[in-house]
């Protein structure tokens, strides 16, 4: 199984409850602002404890309240694009694209595969939103992730922005070979991108 999530978590009186199990497939997140989708994925990475379930990923349980198993974030090896990138701004992007990353890896060629060959001696402070995001999305891939998070991959990106980087996650699902789970609040970027929509 890909994914198999069951988890609940209380936050003050809101209560997360979050469970779904898919074979395989990119499995799309969906719901509005503040229903729990970002705190979902930081139960998954290992960010914040649920307070009862079970986190299996690619076969591999991560987290089982009832079993005693909880892996710390570093041995969950999971690919986390967060929302705002999250880059370094004293690094420029080749730099960025190798913090973290596993030995013998390739940034030239991940950057081709990104198509951003022409960004890696640039600052972070000079890239545009989508050049930004492709970026994180290149320097979680270069970890060797077990499996792959984005957290609102296409918000706050102009039209043409958003088309490349939906174009970068469809090469993602289509090629990469790793579970990969995805948040986020658009109907029309759930359908085309999931082959698995979970509502929450």
């Amino acid at each position: 199984m890909s994914f198999d999530i069951d988890v609940t978590l209380r936050r003050g009186d809101a209560r997360i409850a979050t469970s779904f199990a898919v074979e395989d497939g990119l499995v799309v997140l969906f719901g509005p602002s503040g229903a729990g989708k970002t705190s979902t994925l930081d139960m998954i990475a290992g960010l914040l404890r649920p307070d009862s379930g079970r986190v299996c990923v690619g076969g591999r349980t991560l987290f089982d309240r009832e079993g005693g198993t909880d892996l710390p974030p570093e041995r969950r090896r999971a690919g986390y694009v967060f929302q705002d990138s999250r880059l370094f701004p004293h690094l420029r992007v080749r730099a960025n694209l190798l913090y973290g990353a596993s030995a013998g890896s390739a940034p030239d060629e991940m950057a081709t595969f990104l198509g951003i060959p022409h960004l890696l001696d640039r600052w972070p402070r000079t890239l545009s939103g989508g050049e930004a995001r492709r970026v994180a999305i290149g320097r979680a891939l270069l970890s060797n992730p077990a499996f792959l998070l984005l957290d609102e991959p296409l918000s706050s990106l102009d039209a043409a922005r958003r088309e490349e980087i939906m174009t970068v996650i469809e090469r993602l699902r289509d090629e990469a070979r790793l579970p990969i789970l995805m948040v986020t609040h658009d109907i029309a970027e759930a359908e085309r991108l999931g082959a698995h929509i979970v509502r929450i």
